[in-house]
């Protein structure tokens, strides 16, 4: 005789982990910073980069602008004038993600930025949607 369906699928509920791990496809790294006199180090600037998929320049001229501080680029990591907390990055991080990365219509983190003459354009990839963003 063969198991009812019932029992099949109280089976399968036992034999699942108790506990479940959330893993999101777009995950960027917590911002990495120390402070060495009067400047800031951002060392995992580059790795931030890869992960939000957008030009270093762009990303260091939103920080820069955002936080009124003169920063390089040194390698892997940023460098900041002034004395700034993980707070304020993790903060400016949030900003950036949501003004730059995420699609508007989507809520999708698949976007490209493009400048068109004068303007510049957050364009979806995965619904291809063309929206304007401000320049930085």
């Amino acid at each position: 005789m063969l198991p009812r369906y019932e029992e099949m699928l109280e089976r399968a509920y036992e034999l699942l982990p108790s506990e479940r791990s959330k893993h999101e496809r777009f995950e960027v790294p917590a911002p990495l910073c120390s402070v060495f006199g009067s400047k800031t180090v951002l060392h995992n600037f580059m790795e931030i980069c890869r992960a939000l998929n957008r030009d270093p320049l762009h990303f260091l001229r939103f920080l820069s602008k955002e936080m009124a501080a003169a920063g390089t680029i040194d390698g892997a990591r940023a460098i900041f004038q002034g004395r700034f907390d993980e707070e304020t990055f993790k903060r400016l991080l949030d900003r950036y993600i949501r003004d730059f990365v995420i699609c508007p219509v989507c809520k999708r983190p698949d976007t490209r930025i493009v400048k068109e003459k004068r303007l510049h354009f957050m364009i979806c990839e995965a619904c291809g949607a063309r929206s304007p963003v401000r320049s930085v």
